[in-house]
């Protein structure tokens, strides 16, 4: 479990905080942090892995306060930034210096993945591209097998089909106990296989909740005309897509919609709903 408690975190020449009392606990399963350029996402991503300390509350992972990143707990968590180089010449040598601080590493997983992706763990990083030393990566990253895994933009430089890999990758090596947080503008890459959602703006978490509370808490639904009941609503094609009021079904959240929803006026209403149940007091 990671807890969030009042976090507020400002940079030295910041002249307003990159993070602002945030409070969350997020569970186990795969969760979507979200939010706008800006918004605050790689700042939490440091705060949770301990990088940086927050000025106000704390981060507590396990039970444990991360900033003081005690091997312990750090041996439970890895973070994968958007831009990352490793220190070592290939994977072979990050396998033999850096995975032996963590006990649950697969060198199975890690051939698996490189062998979907067509890479070699002798290849030099220097002499990959961009879209390959991610690869490389993103291999090693889900072959720790830690309890925490943290992914700024997982999918940047990857081609279509190898998001599509990506999103196999970590569903058949995720277990039900691990807790991965993926920062990510597309969306799109991680549908059917997400379990909540973390949003933030301007500095400011929204919210943290699992998906299957939104979809109780709000309807999202496709028609041929626009509807006068609808809360948000936006044209696609020949179709009008709503986030409408719960009428005590389910439906399939539209993570497109929600995250264009709380960006426009009607965010206080949603965010309200969201907070009461599904009902307006």
């Amino acid at each position: 479990m990671i807890r969030l408690q009042d976090i507020s975190f400002t940079y030295r020449h910041g002249r307003r905080p990159a993070v602002e009392t945030a409070s969350a606990e997020i569970g186990p399963g795969l969760h979507l942090l979200l939010g706008e350029n800006g918004a605050g996402k790689t700042t939490l991503l440091h705060i949770i892995d301990g990088l940086l300390h927050p000025q106000q509350g704390q981060a507590v992972v396990d039970g444990r306060d991360v900033w003081p990143r005690n091997p312990g707990l750090q041996r439970l968590m890895f973070y994968l930034a958007d831009t990352l180089d490793l220190p070592f010449r290939n994977l072979d040598e990050t396998v033999c210096c850096h995975a032996p601080f963590y006990p649950n590493f697969s060198r199975e997983t890690l051939d698996e993945c490189l062998s979907a992706w067509s890479l070699d763990s002798k290849t030099p990083f220097k002499s990959m591209s961009l879209g390959i030393r991610r690869k490389a990566q993103l291999s090693y990253a889900i072959a720790l097998h830690t309890d925490f895994l943290l992914l700024d933009e997982p999918a940047n430089g990857l081609d279509i089909n190898s998001r599509k890999e990506l999103r196999r990758l970590i569903a058949k090596n995720m277990t039900d106990e691990q807790t991965v947080i993926v920062s990510t503008h597309t969306v799109n890459d991680f549908e059917a296989l997400f379990d909540g959602i973390i949003f933030m703006t301007g500095s400011r978490l929204l919210f943290s909740m699992p998906v299957w509370e939104i979809s109780r808490r709000l309807r999202f639904a496709v028609a041929a005309a626009p509807s006068p009941e609808a809360i948000y609503q936006e044209p696609d094609g020949a179709v009008f897509r709503a986030v409408m009021l719960p009428d005590g079904s389910e439906s399939q959240v539209d993570l497109r919609l929600l995250y264009s929803a709380i960006m426009s006026p009607a965010r206080d209403r949603i965010l309200k709903l969201l907070a009461n149940d599904g009902t307006i007091q």
